[in-house]
């Protein structure tokens, strides 16, 4: 017996009166509620507002329901009157518990139930309880199909196209096991509709088929309204520097295998990478997915917070919930920072709202089981609440400084070659040299700008023409020298540093130099010497 039938089981007997079932897939609770009812030897009655009451297995009940039986008091009444042992399945039931009048009969109900061998279930997609009935209704979370699950709804499917000319099952055991776990996350109507899209397509269900079931995933996503399937084709190799940081993911790579479960590790929580802007953070993100095989999904989080009480904290537990309905997979938040800044002033400004959204995601994050990898970016530590910083909400902290020497160079040659151009054309260690203090994304635009002016005079790119653009530019590394310096400062003691070279400089006699960097008071088309 699963181990939600079994905590079903357990409420029941215990008489608890009022069950509150959350899940989207009718037919596969109805199924395990029917399978208790028979153990016990229960009636199984459903309601809906559309069919009123009506027997899903009869055993003891003999009286008719009454014609108004849709009317949510009749129901509830008859639930009070009747005498035989019975489970009520009451289908999408919240929306009535608004109602004051239904609200006290559900109160009474309760009351009554719990001298009785009668169970009310509510079973709804949408949990929404009122305050009055809090204490009176027990949640219980239906999880989506396990593996056992899909590979049954597999077995089953392939059983009724044995024999058929057009289709037909080829997989090998480790195929077989792949497109299962590719359907992991989905429900069993959404599992067999992948399959099924996946037979007809060539009347072959193979390997080729697993893009297809991973197709459904992203549909789950956009329905969500609150994630985003991020697709990048960014390989590791398109990161320039940070050395230890891609060393760390590289470790990692295996870590949501069941080898890494029977050595003992436990799975990965996530990572976050504090630094200046446009040094390669979120491209970090982006690359973890594409490194580890897994989807990428993308929390926007002001489409977290709504204008309605409570909704707010609703949609992080939707999100949530998707994202571990998806996993194995890497959740990336965006300038986390711009979320959470408000929570030392939430109790003023919001009633507390951003608070508890914050409270939410840390709690989540700190006790999760489920396989999903979070990578939170942020330009600034100020903003972020001391909580978030604490060892055992992330694996690691780490700091993404802008790059050095080598790193510029290595970072020229990655853009050029994006660009379809050869590095070995170009000057690159005059070029890394000569943008002392650019971050990544800076390097990037002096080569386009660069190209802009090549192109201009219908000729190719040349080293002069980025070194222009070069020397054109003020890097933020000058606009923002002295937030930059600080942020490098407190960082030292908080966090680890992304790159060897910066670590080498924060601990050796580079670091006086990576100051003095930010102190010599540049002036755009000056540079200080590496």
């Amino acid at each position: 017996m699963p181990n939600v039938a079994v905590e079903i089981d357990e409420l029941i007997r215990a008489r608890y009166p009022i069950l509150y079932l959350l899940t989207w897939e009718e037919s596969r609770a109805k199924q395990l509620l029917l399978s208790i009812a028979k153990e016990h030897k229960k009636d199984t009655i459903e309601w809906s507002a559309t069919d009123g009451l009506r027997h899903l297995a009869k055993l003891h009940a003999k009286e008719p329901y009454k014609e108004h039986s849709r009317e949510p008091l009749v129901a509830l009444n008859h639930v009070l009157q009747s005498t035989g042992p019975a489970i009520y399945i009451f289908k999408d039931f919240h929306l009535y518990l608004k109602k004051p009048e239904v609200i006290r009969q559900m109160r009474d109900v309760a009351q009554a139930l719990r001298q009785s061998r009668k169970t009310l279930i509510i079973m709804s997609p949408v949990l929404d309880i009122p305050v009055e009935l809090q204490k009176s209704v027990t949640i219980v979370d239906l999880p989506l199909p396990q593996f056992d699950d899909l590979n049954r709804l597999l077995d089953r499917m392939v059983h009724h196209t044995r024999g058929t000319r057009r289709l037909r099952a080829n997989l090998s055991t480790q195929e077989r096991a792949q497109l299962i776990n590719a359907a992991r996350g989905l429900t069993l109507e959404e599992a067999e509709n992948a399959f099924a899209r996946a037979m007809v397509r060539d009347g072959v269900l193979d390997a080729s088929d697993i893009p297809a079931v991973l197709e459904e995933k992203k549909q789950v996503i956009r329905k969500s309204g609150l994630l985003e399937y991020f697709s990048t084709d960014e390989g590791i190799e398109n990161v320039g520097g940070m050395d230890v940081l891609k060393g760390w993911l590289v470790k990692r790579r295996n870590a949501f295998g069941d080898e890494a479960r029977e050595y003992g590790l436990p799975e990965p929580k996530g990572a976050l990478l504090l630094g200046i802007q446009g040094c390669g953070k979120s491209l970090v993100a982006k690359t973890v997915a594409s490194l580890w095989d897994l989807p990428l999904l993308r929390l926007d989080m002001s489409l977290i917070f709504s204008g309605f009480i409570g909704a707010s904290e609703s949609n992080m537990r939707k999100a949530i919930m998707t994202a571990e309905s998806i996993a194995p997979a890497v959740l990336w938040i965006d300038e986390i920072e711009k979320a959470f800044s408000g929570v030392a002033s939430s109790s003023i400004s919001d009633a507390g709202t951003t608070a508890r959204v914050v409270g939410t995601f840390l709690t989540w994050i700190q006790e999760k089981n489920s396989a999903v990898f979070v990578v939170a970016t942020a330009n600034s530590i100020e903003s972020l609440p001391p909580e978030l910083l604490r060892k055992g909400r992330f694996d690691e902290v780490f700091f993404v400084d802008l790059p050095a020497l080598a790193e510029r160079r290595e970072i020229f040659a990655i853009h050029l070659g994006k660009r379809k151009r050869d590095p070995k054309l170009y000057d690159l260690d005059t070029l890394a040299k000569e943008s002392q203090g650019f971050s990544g994304s800076e390097i990037e635009e002096a080569i386009i700008s660069g190209m802009h002016d090549s192109f201009a005079e219908k000729r190719e790119l040349e080293t002069p023409d980025i070194l222009n653009a070069l020397r054109d530019t003020v890097p933020l590394s000058v606009t923002m020298k002295e937030k930059i310096s600080l942020m490098r400062r407190l960082m030292r003691t908080r966090a680890r540093a992304a790159s060897s070279e910066a670590a080498r400089q924060w601990t050796g006699s580079g670091a006086q130099e990576t100051d003095e960097r930010f102190q010599m008071g540049r002036t755009a088309g000056s540079r200080p010497q590496e």
